[in-house]
């Protein structure tokens, strides 16, 4: 267990912890959620004991261990093969091995006489018995699986660390705090560099990890799938919500929408409480009632309304008018030199369609959009562009053609002259860009600010076919939403690269996967396409995925089988509706009563909103009382139909696994 005491670190004149205190049980999972520049990252560190805090205190239990993933690595000059440096983690077990082999060489020798020989068995029966109650003779298979787990191949084993990108090098830190296993580990954005296959091992992964998990992230999916408390940093608090980050945020808004009122009310009374003071401040007759009244000004703890949403939103302009087909892409193949990136690639997207891309870290994603985009040259094959197409694209590293002697509000202003000041104002604040920031030179902007204005650059620009890749990776959750919307809203066609599934899943109507270098097109969004994948390993237990069109997938089961598998199949079907009845029969019901609960909350709301309730004290007392045992009631409601909810889906899992 770790305990948080009082908890304070302020920056100049800025505080970003003021006495905060929590708790972190021993297999918590837990999202911290709060908006760029609360701390969320200074908060791992000071629990992970990289950073001190100013004021208050970290108890942590006796024997607890913790381990910590940065944001970035830029480097590691270790000089060992990544097996080795993955291995380091086990430092102290392969210590013990060396000197249990010296001890059994000395105890060959003849003339070492019984006193020696006493003290080196009873080292040699320690160190043996440590070696086989650790996890000493599984350290060779738990590396390669983890290293597989996040990407890596197997002939990268004896690569060299000193050549790896700085993708790599975090997958690499990832992968040693993994096998180092401590009793909490705090993950700042851990999906950053991942694929969406590496992502999805990883949250299996960590669906069975024995210790505590903190983790800053703007993956809402992964959160969703990971977490089960949210902290929230706000105006330098710390509030703690049961649940999910989906959760969290439903919860948030209801106490955002009391805190309102709350706030509204408090400033009518204090209004009202100042004009009486001024009206009879000269009188001699109200002097004490004027004092009382001063007194209780200044005795009002003020509330304070949390600055953490963005009322900003931004609308793609329509896409000019183009032909119906939009793209056409034949047989296209890329290799370089002799080494093959994807062979024969064939599809075609009409006017409006919305595609995602994906597949495995250097499955050839990026390469493909930027044949598609006209930036890099293929082998043979043909891109087809349709009547009137306007390609715009964004890319990993279109922020190095920024102009780094410009402005921010310059670098957009010239691909647009049609938009107003306050709309161009408008579109960089949707992605950060505040205040004095539009006027910042580019040089001196960080690589995630200048990677933000790169992906407005490419907004900024007339164009009726997207091509998108990554365009997540630098912003928060709200300018996530903000592009979300916007691209669900587009007219136009987009081909998009990125591996923040609860991000696609919103607007895309296709999904291309690139596996094995083949590609395969999927008419459906990003669960559909999932829901493909799960049915074809179902179908094919052992094999790798077949790259075979939906529209012509082919049965490989064989006619001697057929009968059989699907008499299994209806049994196995049966026995799931039986398992399942009783959970979903009680989901039913709990959604009725939290529906009415839900709408008896917003009746009160929409009362304790009201201005006149604070005229009566006691009246407002009561209301309060009611929400909150209303709350209360509902919060215990979703805490049962999440556990039939979890229920369901290990049912679900363990006969998908059958």
């Amino acid at each position: 267990m770790i305990t948080i005491n009082n908890l304070t670190i302020q920056y100049g004149t800025k505080q970003l912890f003021n006495n905060i205190s929590c708790r972190v049980n021993n297999q918590d999972r837990i999202g911290l959620a709060g908006v760029n520049g609360t701390g969320k990252s200074t908060l791992l560190k000071i629990l992970s004991g990289i950073k001190n805090s100013d004021k208050g205190c970290i108890i942590k239990s006796k024997g607890a261990t913790c381990g910590y993933l940065p944001q970035e690595i830029t480097s590691l000059k270790s000089g060992k093969t990544l097996y080795e440096e993955a291995e380091s983690v086990f430092a102290d077990l392969l210590n013990k091995q060396k000197e249990l082999d010296k001890i059994n060489i000395q105890l060959a020798e003849p003339l070492i006489g019984a006193e020696n020989t006493k003290k080196l068995l009873q080292r040699q029966g320690k160190l043996q018995h440590e070696l086989d109650y650790s996890a000493f003779f599984n350290i060779r298979a738990s590396i390669e699986k983890i290293l597989a787990g996040i990407g890596f191949k197997q002939s990268d084993l004896n690569r060299n660390c000193n050549s790896l990108s700085g993708g790599w090098l975090m997958r690499l830190t990832l992968a040693k705090q993994l096998l180092a296993s401590p009793s909490f580990l705090f993950l700042d954005e851990p999906t950053n560099h991942l694929d969406i296959e590496s992502l999805t091992w990883l949250e299996d992964f960590l669906s069975s990890y024995q210790g505590a998990i903190i983790i800053v992230s703007h993956d809402r999916a992964f959160l969703d799938n990971m977490t089960n408390i949210t902290w929230e940093l706000s105006l330098g608090r710390l509030s703690v919500y049961k649940g999910n980050y989906s959760k969290y945020l439903v919860e948030k808004e209801e106490r955002l929408k009391i805190q309102r009122a709350a706030y509204t009310n408090q400033q009518a009374m204090i209004e009202q409480t100042k004009r009486f003071v001024d009206r009879f401040r000269a009188k001699s007759t109200k002097a004490k009632q004027v004092q009382s009244r001063i007194k209780q000004l200044e005795k009002i703890e003020l509330i304070q309304l949390e600055d953490t949403e963005r009322n900003i939103s931004f609308r793609f302009p329509p896409a000019a008018s183009s032909g119906r087909r939009a793209l056409e892409v034949n047989r296209l193949s890329k290799s370089y030199e002799t080494e093959p990136v994807f062979n024969k690639i064939t599809f075609n997207l009409q006017r409006g369609d919305k595609l995602a891309i994906v597949g495995v870290n250097g499955a050839g994603k990026s390469t493909l959009v930027k044949i598609l985009a006209g930036l890099v040259h293929h082998n043979s094959g043909t891109v087809n562009s349709g009547h009137n197409v306007a390609i715009s694209y964004f890319g990993q590293h279109q922020a190095q053609e920024l102009d780094p002697e410009r402005t921010v509000f310059d670098t957009i202003s010239q691909m647009n002259s049609e938009k107003t000041l306050t709309q161009l104002r408008s579109l960089l604040g949707a992605f950060l860009f505040k205040g004095d920031d539009v006027n910042k030179k580019v040089e001196v902007l960080s690589g995630g600010e200048k990677s933000r204005l790169a992906l407005v650059k490419m907004i900024a620009t007339p164009a009726n076919l997207l091509i998108m890749d990554e365009p997540t990776n630098h912003l928060d959750m709200t300018s996530q939403e903000i592009l979300q919307d916007a691209l669900a809203q587009y007219d136009g066609t987009i081909i998009i690269v990125s591996h923040n599934r609860f991000f696609l899943d919103h607007f895309i109507n296709k999904v291309l996967e690139i596996k094995n270098n083949r590609a395969t097109l999927y008419e459906g969004n990003l669960a559909y396409y999932f829901s493909k994948i799960a049915e074809t390993k179902n179908s094919h237990p052992g094999k790798p995925v077949l790259n075979s069109s939906l529209s012509k997938s082919k049965t490989t089961n064989s006619k001697a089988h057929g009968k059989k598998a699907k008499q299994e199949q209806a049994n196995l079907r049966k026995e799931k509706r039986l398992l399942l009845k009783p959970y979903n029969n009680m989901i039913k019901k709990l959604e009725t009563e939290i529906e009415k609960l839900e709408s008896s909350k917003s009746k009160l709301e929409t009362i304790l909103a009201d201005p006149d309730l604070y005229k009566n004290p006691d009246t407002f007392a009561k209301r309060s009382k009611e929400y909150s045992d209303l709350d209360r009631k509902t919060t215990q409601l979703y805490e049962q139909w999440e556990k039939n909810q979890t229920k369901i889906e290990k049912i679900e899992a363990d006969f998908i696994q059958a």
